[in-house]
């Protein structure tokens, strides 16, 4: 599959709504052959996320949370891209239908971007708008703010995008103390990547605030490294959150002020999508540093892959 096929949808953009743009599948989120399969799914955002919930289990912490140790075989499934290879591990697990809550140990295992993904596939099979954001949560580890993906989806009757994180459970609810609704997370809550760059551009908050505790990986190239792969979800191609190309910054690199500049384009593209949807698409489309080639770096594996199988 070529790199112009993978972005289709922001390869020689066309002119259209943002909401109907964002109510197609995308690449990555269409579930393919097993379309059919998501017609039992709810529609809604609360029953999105319950069944969701009943389908994958959070990598690191399935043991804690959830009694449910997680062999090195099993891991692989965090690397699994597309939704439509993701079926075919849920349905290799357990072959029941998508409705039917799995225990955990059947439960695909995956991290927040393949919650936000599968939310995206369902919303989008209902025919609802929804898009991916990368950004950093709040919740996890006050007052740092974690990496972290959630789903955006449109709520017709109040005419806003809203945040669903479909990742937090009783367990986790319990677990980190949630005072909030996680179908419609708050803004200060969930920071979107062009959110955190510009809080740290302007001094309001440190960027040795952002990034992922575990791994002491904090900082401005971190957010940085984010935005690009925000900016690539926002325009259909939904990676994982360690796939690395183009423009994004090594660990611990000190950004040049070309760097800065091009990061702070992208913010300001990024932070209101809507009112800047032309010219991100084409940004994204045209810009050889920004665009998702057909393979990319998978920084936990430290190989290069292709992003899609032909």
């Amino acid at each position: 599959m070529t790199a112009t096929a993978l972005a289709s949808h922001s390869t020689n953009p066309k002119p259209e709504s943002v909401l109907e743009y964002y109510t197609r599948q995308s690449a990555f989120s269409t579930p393919g052959r097993h379309a059919a399969l998501f017609d039992v799914l709810p529609s809604d955002p609360a029953g999105i996320a319950r069944a969701i919930q009943g389908l994958l289990i959070y990598e690191h912490v399935a043991e804690p949370f959830y009694g449910c140790p997680i062999d090195d075989a099993r891991r692989a499934e965090s690397h699994i891209r597309p939704i439509e290879k993701i079926i075919d591990t849920l349905l290799a697990l357990d072959g029941r239908p998508l409705s039917v809550t799995r225990r955990p140990e059947y439960r695909l295992v995956g991290i927040c971007r393949h919650f936000m993904l599968l939310a995206i596939a369902i919303f989008r099979h209902h025919g609802i708008p929804a898009r991916g954001r990368g950004g950093f949560g709040a919740y996890f580890n006050p007052p740092k703010y974690e990496d972290h993906w959630v789903c955006e989806y449109w709520k017709a009757d109040e005419g806003r995008w809203v945040l669903l994180d479909s990742q937090i459970d009783a367990v986790f609810t319990s677990n980190l103390s949630i005072q909030f609704d996680p179908v419609d997370v708050p803004r200060d809550q969930f920071l979107t990547s062009p959110d955190a760059w510009r809080k740290c551009r302007s001094g309001s908050l440190g960027a040795d605030l952002f990034g992922i505790e575990f791994s002491q990986l904090r900082g401005l190239w971190f957010v940085a490294g984010s935005l690009v792969r925000d900016l690539a979800t926002l325009n259909g191609c939904e990676i994982l959150p360690w796939d690395v190309w183009g423009a994004q910054p090594a660990v611990d690199a000190e950004l040049s002020a070309g760097e800065i500049a091009l990061f702070d384009e992208v913010a300001e593209l990024t932070t209101d999508p809507d009112a800047n949807f032309d010219a991100m698409r084409r940004r994204f489309a045209n810009d050889g540093a920004l665009t998702l080639p057909h393979s990319v770096f998978n920084a936990l594996r430290q190989r290069q892959e292709d992003v899609l199988e032909d």
